[in-house]
């Protein structure tokens, strides 16, 4: 009985010790404001702080996680505002009755621009679901637009 309260003291000992570390070391706290930052979409911030974590201490898996994932879900932003941008160009120019041969040709080069771009996101495990299936979403609209504008050559 005493050696199963002698363990259990020590391994109790042990976690509050290892706690008090992760929550002190000033690598582990940007870590972890990192990762709110990360979860509540800030994804700049996210990727910041994780950096400076990881500056300050190249072993913390953490930090260098969260960086990746940032870097990754910045990736799908900047691909998601694009297309939010390019969609706009391309609906001023479809509002016209007649769309000229340069603006088809403006409209296929911006649809090719996307779906070069959309081939290069890789999404991992943990990148948000809605900023995925936002691209998806208008990848799947320039590559239908695409073959509107070929077929109307």
């Amino acid at each position: 009985m005493k050696t199963k309260v002698l363990i259990l003291s020590f391994a109790v000992s042990l976690l509050l010790i290892m706690g008090g570390y992760f929550l002190i070391n000033p690598s582990y706290e940007k870590s972890i404001k990192a990762k709110y930052y990360y979860e509540t979409g800030e994804y700049k911030e996210a990727y910041s702080l994780a950096k400076e974590a990881f500056s300050m201490d190249v072993y913390n898996r953490m930090a260098s996680t969260i960086m990746a994932q940032s870097q990754t879900s910045l990736k799908y932003v900047s691909y998601v505002n694009d297309a939010k941008k390019y969609m706009k160009e391309i609906n001023n120019i479809a509002i016209h009755d007649v769309i000229s041969g340069a603006d088809k040709a403006k409209i296929r080069l911006m649809c090719q621009i996307m779906l070069s771009s959309y081939i290069k996101l890789a999404p991992s495990v943990i990148t948000d679901d809605e900023l995925i299936n936002e691209a998806a979403k208008y990848y799947d609209g320039f590559e239908k637009l695409l073959e509107k504008v070929n077929r109307n050559i």
